[in-house]
């Protein structure tokens, strides 16, 4: 998983996986969800990222690899 910032845009995109997308779909004001041929959802676009989400932390909860927190 990926997350992509582009400050100029203000957009976060949020790459869950390394497939093609062959479909988008706005899925709520601002979020678009990016679709494989399957139809399995391969990634996120966040428009106006700064105003919706808290871009300067990330944090991660049970995954395999353990918890972490990072903060700009």
């Amino acid at each position: 998983m990926k997350f992509n910032y582009d400050l100029k845009t203000d957009s976060l995109y949020i790459d869950l996986s390394e497939k093609t997308s062959v479909e988008s779909e706005e899925i709520a004001p601002g979020v678009v969800a990016d679709f494989d041929a399957e139809g399995n959802i391969v990634g996120l676009d966040i428009e106006h990222a700064s105003k919706t989400v808290n871009i300067h932390h990330i944090e991660t909860k049970d995954l395999p690899f353990g918890d972490i927190a990072l903060s700009a």
